[in-house]
C-alpha cells in the first residue's frame, strides 16, 4: 500500500498516463510488425527478450554490494509461482497480441477494457465474493458494449478476432490475481524480470522455427516493441508508488485515444460509429467496478445486507 507521505496523486496519474502511452505504442508496433510479415511467435520473443538485459542493467546499477549481491532486487523464493505466472502470461500474450493483429487497434483496445468485468466474475468463482446490483449492472453494461462493438453477424469486425480479444481480457483478469499474490512477497521488478526471462526461454524454440530474414526497419520495429513494452510495464508499476490502483486506473482508458490516433496515422483506419457507442459502455463498466471496490474497501464493517449492494 502506498504510504501517506509518498502519496502524490498528480504524479501518479502522470506516470500512469506515460505507461499507458508506452503500451499503446507497443500495440501499434506489434500490428505494424505483423503487416510486414513478422510472425507472432517472433514478435513475442523479441518483446520479452528485450526486457531482460534492461532490467539486469537497472538492478545492477541500482543495487548495492559486490558481485551478484547487486542483483538482490531480482531474487525470488517462489520460482514455482513465477513459472505459473509465466505460463499464464504466455497464453495471455498470444491472445492479446493476436487481438491487436486481427482487429483494428481501437476495437482491440476497447475489448481489452473488459478485464475488470472478468475480474468480477473470477472473484465470484474463486474468491466467493458477494457481488450486488452495482457490479452486476456494470458487468451487463460492459458486455452490452462489447456486443455493440462486435455487431455479431454484421461483418464489421471478424468474430474470431473479437473472441481472441475477449480471451485476452479474461487472461489479464486471471493474471492480475497471480500478480496480486506475488506482490505480497516479491519486488515488482523481480515479477517483470522472471516473466520476461521465462517467456523468452519458452518462446525461443517457436521463434527459431518461424524466424525469417529482416531488414533494418523490421529490426527497429521489433526493438521498439520491446523498449515500449518495458517502458510501459515499469511506468505502470511505478505509478503505484505514488497513488492507489483505484485512483490511477482511470488513466488506463486514455489508451483508446492512442489506439485511435495510431490506427489513423499508421493504418488509415478510424473506428466506426458502433465503436463510439460501445466503448463508453465498456469504459463506464470498468470505472464503476473500480469505484465500488474502493467503496467496499473503505467500509469493511458494512453489514451483510449493505455489502450485498456492492
Amino acid at each position: 500500500m502506498t504510504s501517506a507521505r509518498h502519496d502524490r496523486p498528480l504524479l501518479a496519474l502522470a506516470i500512469r498516463l506515460g505507461g499507458v502511452m508506452g503500451l499503446s505504442i507497443m500495440a501499434a508496433l506489434i500490428k505494424l510488425a505483423s503487416t510486414r510479415g513478422i510472425h507472432l511467435a517472433e514478435i513475442i520473443f523479441w518483446r520479452q527478450f528485450t526486457t531482460v538485459p534492461i532490467l539486469l542493467a537497472w538492478a545492477w546499477f541500482a543495487g548495492q554490494g559486490a558481485g551478484v549481491a547487486r542483483l538482490k532486487a531480482l531474487a525470488t523464493k517462489r520460482p514455482r509461482d513465477h513459472a505459473m505466472r509465466g505460463i499464464y502470461g504466455m497464453i495471455g500474450m498470444v491472445f492479446n497480441f493476436g487481438a491487436v493483429i486481427l482487429l483494428p487497434l481501437a476495437e482491440a483496445t476497447t475489448i481489452n477494457f473488459s478485464a475488470p468485468i472478468w475480474a468480477v466474475i473470477l472473484s465470484i468463482i474463486f474468491l466467493k465474493e458477494k457481488v450486488g446490483v452495482w457490479r452486476w449492472s456494470a458487468v451487463l453494461a460492459g458486455f452490452a458494449g462489447i456486443l455493440v462493438i462486435a455487431q455479431p453477424g454484421d461483418g464489421h469486425i471478424p468474430l474470431v478476432g473479437a473472441a481472441v480479444a475477449m480471451a485476452g481480457a479474461f487472461m489479464i483478469a486471471l493474471i492480475s490475481i497471480q500478480i496480486r499474490d506475488l506482490s505480497r512477497t516479491e519486488n515488482p521488478m523481480a515479477i517483470v524480470f522472471w516473466f520476461a526471462t521465462l517467456s523468452s526461454i519458452c518462446s525461443l524454440p517457436f521463434m527459431l522455427f518461424v524466424a525469417g530474414p529482416h531488414d533494418a526497419l523490421d529490426w527497429l520495429i521489433l526493438l521498439g516493441t520491446g523498449l515500449a513494452g518495458t517502458w510501459g510495464q515499469l511506468m505502470i508499476t511505478a505509478a503505484l508508488r505514488y497513488g492507489k490502483v483505484s485512483s490511477v486506473i482511470v488513466m488506463d482508458y486514455s489508451a483508446i485515444v492512442w489506439a485511435t490516433l495510431f490506427g489513423w496515422l499508421l493504418f488509415a483506419v478510424l473506428p466506426p460509429i458502433t465503436t463510439l457507442f460501445g466503448a463508453p459502455l465498456v469504459i463506464a463498466a470498468g470505472i464503476i467496478i473500480a469505484w465500488r471496490e474502493r467503496v467496499v474497501r473503505r467500509a469493511p464493517f458494512t453489514d451483510q445486507r449493505g455489502a450485498a449492494g456492492t
